[in-house]
């Protein structure tokens, strides 16, 4: 980290003035040919934390953004900071009635957005108490969103801001239910590399030298926490609205970007553009990825198409994100270490369960708790929510895996799509992984599916390649080049897509309950 800002206090407010009077006038944010400067940026949080006070927001109350990324969700972020309010980034892909029950879950009494969201909201008549709006891209009660924040208005005060002050709410897209607000203090942002940095860790080697590409939208932790780790670093963030392949290979090259965060779909799309195969990705010098798994095959030829130092990070919301690291080290062709998730990260603790809730011994498959000092305070409204992930510092991730030896986790599936086959847990994320090896194969999901005989049998549904074709008998036959038998599919089923929800994840439980209809219990 750069020795201008190796320790900013622990809040984000804080660390706003702190960096502005040690970085001035350099770019803290640039989007499209809009920039803002470190000094700049602390000015624009000051008068928007007038602003907000002004109408009535106090330390703790909820502040919303529904809007696609900008230079306004991030002096938004301060600001909100610097009004000691909580702020709310919303999924713009949601539908309105699901962007609504957050605005409602939340008590949000601001809500940043679009002139066009805040009419889909209100068409879907799912705002029953109606916040003060202002639209970033229109008329705010007659005024811009610019002329609404500059208005002359009386300062702030600055004390009183803690280290375990709730500062963000980023609501999890659970796979059923309602979705949860997580409630995040200030250290989740500062704890994790602080201690790293104690021990001579520098990580990614984040430093005011660098231009961080800002892929991961604001609404999601990690695209959250990788932009204000860039800032604390003194880094310039380089924001794209939202991601496209063709722009994240433009503005790699136009601004000469050293780091770069994407998720696996991110890099196949960027690697499927012919765009790719030219361009000049010598700035960049670090890759983060993560958030889902990732064939080796994927990997390499991203590898062979960065020619960078990879990171996978693993980690949930709940866990304030990165929790878990695989280094460039490990990152060997054809070695094991490519299937694992890293190894826990200094200051962070994991360990794997039983159902009895005892560790497990290396090798042994269980629940993966993670202790870190990032994580949340809890569920918002939800004390039962958060006894249940949250006990004795520990958080509970629903995930299943093993630890090996020497302390590398792996992570096999979700706890609950686990499959039961003749009594054998079948892992269904390392059937799909085995199928998305074969060429024809694009997707897969595999759920267990109920059997009279073996209790659950496991059925994959496929997508093939555009162009591709392959046979049932095939691909059964290319699994078990991979797998145990008793891990093969015995049926599969062929289908133009998979279910997922707006942030991507795959609902497996979807594909499921179409096979349990009208059985009494989900397990057999």
């Amino acid at each position: 980290m750069s020795s201008t800002c190796t320790d900013p206090p622990g809040t984000l407010s804080l660390a706003c003035t702190t960096l502005a009077t040690s970085l001035g006038d350099r770019t803290a944010f640039r989007f499209e040919e809009e920039s803002v400067g470190f000094a700049e940026l602390d000015r624009r949080a000051d008068r928007i934390a007038a602003a907000l006070r002004d109408a009535g927001i106090g330390p703790g109350d909820r502040v919303a953004i529904l809007a696609k990324d900008s230079l306004a969700s991030y002096e938004v972020l301060f600001g909100a900071a610097r009004a000691r309010a909580v702020l709310v980034p919303i999924n713009w892909r949601l539908s309105p009635k699901e962007a609504a029950y957050i605005v409602a879950d939340s008590g949000s009494k601001f809500l940043f957005t679009s002139v066009e969201s805040i009419s889909r909201l209100r068409e879907c008549g799912g705002l029953p108490c109606e916040p003060r709006v202002i639209s970033l891209d229109g008329p705010a009660g007659g005024d811009s969103y610019e002329s609404w924040r500059d208005r002359p208005r009386a300062p702030v005060a600055v004390d009183g801001h803690d280290e375990e002050d709730p500062v963000v709410q980023v609501y999890t897209s659970g796979t059923t239910g309602h979705p949860k607000g997580v409630v995040l203090p200030n250290r989740t942002f500062f704890h994790l590399l602080r201690g790293m940095r104690a021990e001579g860790d520098v990580w990614m080697d984040l430093g005011a030298g660098d231009r961080l590409l800002l892929s991961l939208p604001q609404f999601h932790i990690g695209g959250l926490w990788w932009a204000v780790q860039g800032y604390l670093a003194g880094a310039t963030g380089i924001v794209i609205e939202s991601f496209q392949p063709t722009v994240v290979i433009e503005l790699i090259q136009r601004w000469r970007i050293t780091k770069v965060p994407l998720v696996p779909a991110m890099i196949q799309f960027v690697l499927a553009e012919p765009a790719s195969i030219s361009a000049d990705f010598s700035s960049v010098t670090g890759l983060l990825y993560g958030g889902s798994p990732i064939s080796p095959a994927l990997l390499e030829r991203a590898m062979d198409l960065f020619r960078c130092d990879f990171f996978q990070i693993y980690g949930l919301t709940e866990t304030g994100n990165m929790a878990v690291c695989l280094r460039p080290k490990d990152h060997a062709r054809g070695g094991g270490r490519l299937l694992s998730a890293g190894r826990p990260l200094p200051g962070v603790e994991a360990k794997v369960i039983g159902p009895d809730g005892r560790r497990l011994s290396p090798g042994m498959t269980g629940e993966i708790c993670l202790k870190s000092p990032s994580r949340m305070i809890g569920y918002w409204n939800d004390a039962e929510a958060t006894r249940a992930t949250l006990v004795n510092g520990w958080i509970h991730t629903g995930d299943a895996g093993y630890l090996d030896e020497e302390g590398y986790l792996f992570v096999t599936d979700r706890i609950k799509d686990l499959i039961i086959y003749a009594g054998e847990n079948v892992s269904p994320a390392e059937v799909e992984a085995a199928l998305r090896l074969h060429p024809a194969v694009q997707e897969a999901a595999v759920v267990g599916a109920p059997d009279d005989r073996w209790g659950e049998i496991i059925r994959a549904f496929v997508v093939l390649r555009p162009g591709e074709s392959v046979k049932a008998k095939d691909l059964s036959r290319f699994a078990r080049g991979h797998l145990a038998d008793f891990k093969v599919p015995r049926s599969f089923e062929f289908v133009d897509s998979l279910p997922r929800n707006p942030s991507g994840k795959l609902l497996r439980r979807e594909l499921r309950s179409a096979l349990w209809q009208g059985r009494g219990r989900l397990v057999n």
